[in-house]
């Protein structure tokens, strides 16, 4: 090897899901133990001795994992990693390190490096780290490229997040896309569910099919069983014309059972012979039609306590939960939460012509609060929020009553935890909240805190809340 070359290596028929490793090391023998190591793991390999030639190899090929050396000549150890993660976001770190400098690599770590490995190295468990790392990277390349495909298809995009249990979600949602098996998708109302199920419909091989959902809930038994079976002409008093039946008309597509916990006993008994005899019998006809559709179902009930209470029937929930699925609620995932009020603040933005933003103050607001209606009720609050504000800076004070209540009482809860507060200081906030939120109206500030006007001129002058722009 030549001294100061850079050497690309590669096995001769490389698997399909390749991925390219880059060893920074200033010793050749550590490069040549990693390269070796490395090849006989699949990867394709590039080796540099330096920091100058690391970046260029960073800058002209989609490099996945970095092996690097915190001794490097040329540059410091942090520094380094800073410098690598900017060019290459996406790549893994592992950090080559001496013993003495075990507690660096750490640290390095918490700098976002995935792990580190110790000179003089064991060769197997090099190759065991290197297959660790190979499976991380390439279950974040699945995830990246399933977010990709799900915003480039029809209805997908509006599912918004990052948390884990997304992560975890649109996987399960690529690999349900590929079969035709039902789908029993759980979750508490207003976490999306539907989008969920469009998400599998529109990703699968039969997304140019029909999507079809059915609201069991708000439907009466007698509307839901002509809506899903059908009926003919004179089968009943008003049938003046036959109708085709949601699940022939899917014909090859998927029909989405909202809230299936609510159909009633009789028509869970008819949905399974029909899912099980793959054809229906419309309202008064006397022969059956065969049928070729998709089932996926909804609920934000405990199916299986329904099955045990006679509620629901054991076989057909069996038949709907041959995949399961459970969406996570909002306050499992608030990291998501900057997320989606920026997705739903464009779509207002795109549909108003005005352009909303969120304050710091009323975003911790929203952090905090535990949101029981989860998505759904995110996106009505951002619609009044915006309908409220005076301009396109959404305030604390624009949100609902209900988060503006919640944060009140969290902060009540944690001063009384933390410290005494004086009562001149309780007041003096009382008064400053209401004057804000009453857009400076005092005479109504003074009604609403039970107090005379003039008593309140004196608060304001008392606690010098003129520098708050509440003028006398």
């Amino acid at each position: 090897m030549a001294a100061n070359s850079l050497i690309s290596t590669s096995i001769e028929h490389p698997p399909i899901e390749l991925l390219s490793l880059l060893i920074l090391d200033d010793e050749r023998a550590v490069r040549e133990g990693c390269r070796d190591a490395a090849v006989s793991l699949g990867y394709q390999t590039f080796v540099a001795e330096n920091s100058e030639a690391a970046y260029k190899l960073l800058e002209t090929h989609g490099i996945d994992v970095v092996m690097l050396d915190f001794k490097v000549s040329g540059s410091g150890g942090f520094e380094l990693l800073r410098e690598v993660k900017r060019r290459r976001p996406q790549a893994e770190v592992i950090v080559i390190t001496s013993n003495a400098t075990v507690e660096s690599a750490v640290q390095a770590m918490k700098y976002g490096a995935y792990d580190y490995v110790t000179k003089p190295f064991d060769l197997d468990e090099l190759k065991l780290l290197l297959g660790r790392v190979a499976g991380h990277v390439k279950l974040a390349i699945e995830n990246r490229l399933l977010r990709q495909k799900i915003k480039s298809k029809e209805g997908l995009g509006n599912i918004v997040g990052r948390a884990p249990e997304m992560e975890k979600l649109y996987r399960f949602i690529c690999k349900a896309a590929s079969s035709t098996y039902p789908v029993l998708i759980h979750g508490e109302s207003g976490t999306g569910k539907e989008l969920v199920a469009r998400s599998i419909h529109f990703s699968g091989p039969n997304h140019d099919k029909p999507f079809i959902p059915v609201d069991c809930g708000s439907l009466v038994p007698t509307l839901i069983e002509s809506e899903l079976f059908g009926y003919v002409k004179g089968a009943f008093t008003g049938a003046n014309r036959s109708k085709e039946g949601l699940l022939s008309l899917a014909n090859g597509g998927t029909v989405f059972l909202d809230e299936i916990g609510e159909l009633g006993t009789d028509l869970q008994v008819k949905l399974l012979r029909a899912l099980q005899e793959k054809e229906i019998r419309p309202v008064g006809a006397t022969r059956p039609l065969p049928i070729n559709v998709r089932i996926l179902a909804a609920t934000n009930r405990n199916l299986e306590t329904a099955v045990e209470q006679g509620g629901f029937r054991k076989d057909l929930y069996f038949r709907l939960n041959v995949l399961s699925l459970r969406v996570p609620p909002l306050r499992e995932r608030k990291q998501d939460i900057p997320l989606l009020v920026g997705h739903f603040l464009d779509r207002l933005s795109r549909l108003t012509g005005s352009q909303r933003i969120i304050s710091d103050e009323a975003l911790k607001i929203m952090l905090a609060y535990d949101w029981p209606g989860n998505v759904r009720e995110l996106e009505n609050c951002l619609e009044r929020a915006s309908a409220m504000s005076s301009g396109p800076l959404i305030h604390s004070g624009d949100l609902p009553t209900a988060l503006q209540n919640a944060m009140r009482q969290q902060s009540s809860a944690d001063m009384r935890q933390s410290t005494i507060i004086p009562i001149a200081q309780l007041e003096r906030e009382a008064i400053l909240n209401a004057l804000r939120q009453l857009k400076g109206d005092k005479l109504e500030a003074a009604k609403k805190l039970g107090m005379g006007k003039t008593t309140l001129y004196r608060k304001i002058r008392e606690y010098h809340l003129e520098d708050f722009g509440i003028t006398m």
